[in-house]
Formats: structure tokens, C-alpha cells, sequence
């Protein structure tokens, strides 16, 4: 498969069947900056769950590291809190005024918020103002988040043609993972040639700086490209509505829980294998905190280059077959994957790699099958709302959950966790409807 041959396909013809045409340059430059400014956002994001034992003794009375870790891990939950309220107002806020104005909005939001961060005292310096100046940082960024979904899925996937939405939507997560794979090399980065002291003191600090000058960079990106015919044309034509959220829930009930239901086993898989599992493995295993980096980055390059072709192959046979191979990989493979976890690299690197090459069932899909299910005057709001609820519950959680886990005792029980988030959602897709080639407008 052609990568730039794909991206090059172009409208639907008049009868229904794609017609392949060459991409103007209106098109690449959209394809490109909500590629780049996703991924330069997603940064910040992911920062955070890589740099969290190292917040934790930062922000956080010394005495107790587990403790001071859990502690880390709520605020990492209570950013998720924010997702929804950012969906419900940012999705709305792109579905009135655009989907351009939505992601330059939110890519502001979030690289503010990693300076922030960047640049708050530790609890030695200032004490109790110094965690509560992290919690308002991750809150704005977790408002950010939540609008950014909706209003990058949506501009992705109404700039592709019906034979190619699959493939379009992915470069969605090729920008998550491809900001998670920055954040990882940042991290592996500062961990191999810093001291622990350097570390502590400035190192991860470096990291937040640079992550949030990336997100200027997605900043002016998005700022110079120009909306998707989809969203003008429900303007010219008076689609538009007053109260999107609201239009949503009325018009749209069935697709709303539908997206939930989507997003229950992706969200709580990817933030246990992309985002957290070298933190978890190095609490339970005592492997470095370098060599899971390592494992996790090399994982990750394969991931986002494998989530085109996953597309492509979502464009061919379904989006119900490709999504509910990763389900139900997951509820067979849960339990052995997890169970093979040891301390080295070798251990480590495997476990991650099948998880994150199940997972690309789902990230292949999650934008375009949500985006199909909305007409376009309530799109970037049916995208955001129902996933940033699914995600505060299920995602946002899970660092928590699984570390709580082990400090009590119970890890050997995670892949219940798993396989039972996995079975749920492998029921939805199997009784879903196909949309491959429902008409999108």
C-alpha cells in the first residue's frame, strides 16, 4: 500500500464509489497541521504520566513515595475531570464557529498550561500553593483535551473521501501517539544522561519547557489553515445549531451511548500499555525506569507507523471486524500478557508490543466511527462529550486504579480489569451498525 497514493484520494464521485484525485494544497496543508498541531499537543499530555514519580517528590510532602505517587495520580484523574466540561464547551464552541477556531483554541490552552507546570515551585519552596498551581494546570489541560478530540477527528475525517475515512481519521492517533512517542523520547532522553539530582532539580522541567514551544509551533500551524467544506456547508445551508450539546442528546441518543460504549475498552487499554505500563512495570517488577522507556518508545515508533495501514485496512473490510479483533485479542490475551511482565527488557518489550498492535484496532478507527455516527451541525460535540465522558471514567482512572492495585496487594487480578472493559466493548461492536459506506455529509 501507497501511503501518499491513499492520502491523495479524493471525493466521492457523483455515483457513490471515491473518486481518486490528487490532493490540492488546501487539503495537505489541513492534513498536516491537524497531524503536527495534534502531536505537539499531546505532548504536555503525556509528560506528565511519564515524568509522574518524579512530580510526585516534587510537588508533595517527602515521607511517603507511594502516597506522594497516588497523590500525583489524582490530579493525573482529576485532569479528566475537565474532559467533559471541555467537550461539552469546546465541542459546541467548534460545531458553532468551526472546527479551525476549536483546535486553536485548545492548543493555546495546553501549551499555557505545560509552562505552567514547567515553571511552579516544588512543596519544599512554597508549600501547599505549590500542588494546588499543578492541579489548576492539569485541569486547563484536561479542558483542553477534551475539546481537542472532537474538533481534530472532525476536521481530519470531513476532509477525506468515503473510501478513505478510516485512513484519514488515523492520522488522529498517529498524533496522539506520535505526542506520547516525543514524550517518551524526552523522557528517555533526560533519565539516560542526567543525575538523579539534575534530574529532580531541572531535568523533567527542560522537558514540560519544550513540549510546551512545540505546542506554539501546532499554534500558528492551526491558525493558518482554513475550515472543512463540511462545516461551511452546514453553515450556508442553516444546519447549524444554537445548542449542540443539548441537539445531541434529543436527536442523536443512540449514537451518544454508542460512542461510549466505543470507547470503554480503548481508552482503558491505551492508558495502560502507551501511557503508563513502564511506570506500573518499574513498580512491580523494579525494572529501571529508563529501560521501560526504552521498550515503550521502540513499541511506539512501530504503532504509529502500523495506524495508517490499520486505517487502510478499516477503508477495505469494516470497521466492526478490525475494532472487535482488538477486543477480543484483549479478553483472551489480558491475562498472559500481563502475567509475563518481569525486569528486563526482554520481558518488558514484547508484552507492550502486542498490546499496543491489538490496540491499533482500535485507534485506526475511533475517529472516523464516531465522526460517522453525527451529522456535521453536532459532530465535533457527539465526538467529544460521549468519549471525554468514557475516557474521565475509564482512562483517566486507570494509573490510579492499577497502582492502588499493587500497593494492596492485588495486581495479579489487573487483567480482570482489562478483559472485563474489553468484553463490553467487544459486545458493541459486534452489534453495532457497519458505516464503512454510509453517506457523510
Amino acid at each position: 500500500m501507497n501511503l501518499k497514493s491513499d492520502l491523495s484520494a479524493g471525493s466521492p464521485s457523483a455515483g457513490g464509489a471515491p473518486a481518486a484525485r490528487k490532493l490540492n494544497a488546501r487539503q495537505r496543508k489541513a492534513i498536516v497541521a491537524g497531524t503536527i498541531g495534534n502531536t505537539v499537543e499531546w505532548v504536555d499530555w503525556a509528560l506528565y504520566s511519564i515524568f509522574a514519580k518524579i512530580i510526585a517528590d516534587e510537588f508533595f510532602p517527602k515521607g511517603n513515595g507511594a502516597v506522594a505517587l497516588l497523590s500525583t495520580l489524582a490530579v493525573f484523574a482529576v485532569g479528566f475531570v475537565m474532559r467533559p466540561v471541555g467537550a461539552a464547551v469546546l465541542g459546541a464552541y467548534a460545531d458553532r464557529r468551526g472546527r479551525k477556531k476549536g483546535m486553536t483554541l485548545t492548543v493555546a490552552l495546553m501549551a499555557g498550561a505545560g509552562f505552567a507546570i514547567a515553571i511552579t515551585p516544588s512543596y519544599e519552596q512554597i508549600g501547599l500553593l505549590s500542588p494546588l498551581l499543578l492541579l489548576v494546570a492539569r485541569l486547563v489541560q484536561g479542558f483542553s483535551a477534551g475539546g481537542e478530540f472532537g474538533s481534530s477527528s472532525a476536521f481530519l475525517v470531513e476532509s477525506a473521501a468515503r473510501g478513505r475515512r478510516a485512513f484519514a481519521g488515523s492520522w488522529q492517533q498517529v498524533s496522539v501517539a506520535g505526542g506520547v512517542l516525543i514524550a517518551s523520547l524526552l523522557g528517555t532522553l533526560t533519565t539516560s544522561t542526567l543525575s538523579d539530582e539534575a534530574l529532580h532539580s531541572w531535568g523533567w522541567r527542560v522537558a514540560f519547557v519544550l513540549g510546551g514551544l512545540l505546542g506554539l509551533v501546532g499554534l500558528w500551524l492551526r491558525v493558518s489553515v482554513e475550515d472543512t467544506e463540511s462545516f461551511t456547508e452546514s453553515q450556508d445551508s442553516g444546519r447549524t445549531r444554537t445548542n449542540p450539546v443539548k441537539a445531541m442528546f434529543v436527536e442523536h441518543p443512540a449514537a451518544t451511548l454508542r460512542v461510549v460504549g466505543i470507547t470503554v475498552a480503548g481508552t482503558l487499554t491505551y492508558y495502560i500499555w502507551v501511557n503508563y505500563l513502564p511506570t506500573y512495570a518499574n513498580l512491580t517488577t523494579g525494572i529501571p525506569l529508563k529501560t521501560a522507556l526504552l521498550s515503550q518508545t521502540l513499541c511506539l515508533v512501530v504503532f504509529v507507523v502500523a495506524l495508517p495501514f490499520a486505517g487502510l485496512l478499516s477503508d477495505r473490510i469494516g470497521r466492526k471486524p478490525t475494532m472487535a479483533a482488538f477486543a477480543g485479542g484483549f479478553v483472551v490475551l489480558a491475562w498472559p500478557l500481563l502475567h509475563l511482565l518481569g525486569d528486563s527488557f526482554w520481558s518488558l518489550f514484547p508484552v507492550q508490543l502486542v498490546g499496543m498492535l491489538l490496540i491499533l484496532g482500535y485507534s485506526s478507527n475511533c475517529a472516523v466511527i464516531m465522526a460517522e455516527q453525527f451529522p456535521a451541525e453536532v459532530r465535533a460535540t457527539g465526538i467529544a462529550l460521549p468519549y471525554a465522558l468514557a475516557v474521565a471514567v475509564f482512562g483517566g482512572t486507570a494509573p490510579y486504579v492499577t497502582t492502588w492495585m499493587h500497593e494492596s496487594g492485588h495486581s495479579g487480578l489487573l487483567w480482570i480489569y482489562v478483559s472485563v472493559a474489553s468484553l463490553i466493548s467487544l459486545v458493541v461492536y459486534l452489534t453495532m451498525p457497519e458505516t464503512k459506506d454510509k453517506e457523510f455529509k
